[in-house]
């Protein structure tokens, strides 16, 4: 009851198209789109009385141009990466969205300041967030005896074995200088200057020999249950599903974690733009985004639906603490930054194959 009062509150406050209409939402398909329809289309559809097509693309950034380009746009709501909406919203693919028209937190706060700061761009409302983590398999270490820093990742003497690193500059590097002592607020700051990355590569210098390199988001959890690392850097979404469906030994290691996010937008053109506006309203209000995290181990953006995530869906397992938003896992935990990235993407990238190669 408490749920249905809550999402009543949060569809009540905006207004809703006098008649029915459908709109269409794209998806990246799989357990990321089953979490969202529970969550929000569902949902908003039985309280709105306006239908909801769901619809998947690989990547639905890639469809979203390719109909507004053409003239002849079918989608009205689209989940993307951030930088691709960001790009998107560049061309002008994508129409601005006032995140002060948004509905207030559950508990009140206004909605710019309930998103987790840096996630509001002009162009998306975020919906979720995943990161780049440190996982380790428990069963390689006495009980009580695991790592539990980043720092920890790079000791081979403490905690010897192989190392499972990302084949690629982006979170990497980042972690490199967190476990070097970097506190996460500096850590973009010095990875600018030729000094903080000289240092950042250094650290990396450090395990390379007991480097596994991995490119797909699978191969980290089956390195470490084919036993060819005992740490791997990883998505958390994918570490969380081998320890709890496949019922791996793997622990996450929130300390050092490098944060993304994703979210919704709206095609320039949408055929039913107002009734999408409300729809992205509604899913990106408090208790919807706190349901989806319920489905998916992915943390809602906004930090009132912290305290509203209950238990992985179908079970009495709390799901907070597989979360990368909740709070016991953001003590140090740092946003990727797109703008660092997009300036110094193929530079550091350069370095980085480079240094693969090396002795």
């Amino acid at each position: 009851m408490k749920k249905l009062l809550v999402l009543s509150t949060a569809l009540g406050g905006f207004a809703l198209p006098a008649m029915a209409q459908e709109i269409t939402v794209m998806g990246w398909g799989g357990a990321y789109t089953h979490s969202q329809t529970e969550a929000y289309l569902k949902p908003f559809a039985a309280q709105s009385g306006i239908k909801v097509n769901s619809v998947d693309a690989d990547n639905p950034a890639t469809p979203i141009k390719a109909q507004v380009d053409a003239g002849n746009v079918t989608i009205d709501v689209a989940s993307v990466e951030i930088a691709d909406a960001v790009r998107l919203c560049d061309e002008g693919l994508i129409i601005p969205i006032d995140a002060a028209a948004l509905p207030a937190g559950a508990d009140g706060t206004a909605a710019t300041d309930d998103f987790i700061a840096g996630t509001l761009t002009e162009c998306m409302i975020p919906t979720d967030i995943f990161s780049t983590v440190v996982a380790y398999d428990a069963s390689k270490f006495p009980e009580g005896a695991g790592p539990t820093t980043i720092a920890d990742f790079f000791d081979l003497e403490k905690f010897p074995g192989k190392r499972g690193v990302k084949k690629g500059a982006k979170a990497t590097l980042e972690m490199a200088l967190m476990a070097d002592g970097v506190p996460a607020a500096d850590v973009y700051a010095l990875l600018e200057t030729p000094e903080g990355q000289d240092r950042a590569f250094a650290k990396l210098d450090t395990i390379k020999k007991d480097a596994v390199f991995w490119e797909a988001g699978a191969q980290p959890p089956q390195l470490l249950a084919d036993g060819e690392v005992t740490m791997t850097m990883g998505w958390n979404g994918r570490i969380y599903n081998a320890a709890v469906a496949e019922n791996k030994p793997f622990k996450i290691i929130w300390d050092g974690q490098v944060f993304e996010w994703e979210g919704y937008v709206i095609p320039k053109g949408a055929p039913n733009e107002a009734a999408a506006l409300d729809f992205v309203k509604f899913a990106t209000s408090s208790e919807p985004l706190a349901k989806a995290a319920e489905y998916i181990s992915y943390g809602p953006p906004r930090k009132s639906s912290a305290p509203l995530v209950g238990n992985v869906f179908g079970t009495d397992v709390p799901m907070s603490p597989n979360l990368p938003t909740s709070p016991e896992n953001m003590t140090n935990a740092l946003g990727s930054d797109l703008d660092f990235w997009v300036d110094r993407d193929t530079e550091l990238g350069e370095r980085y194959n480079a240094w693969l190669v090396s002795n």
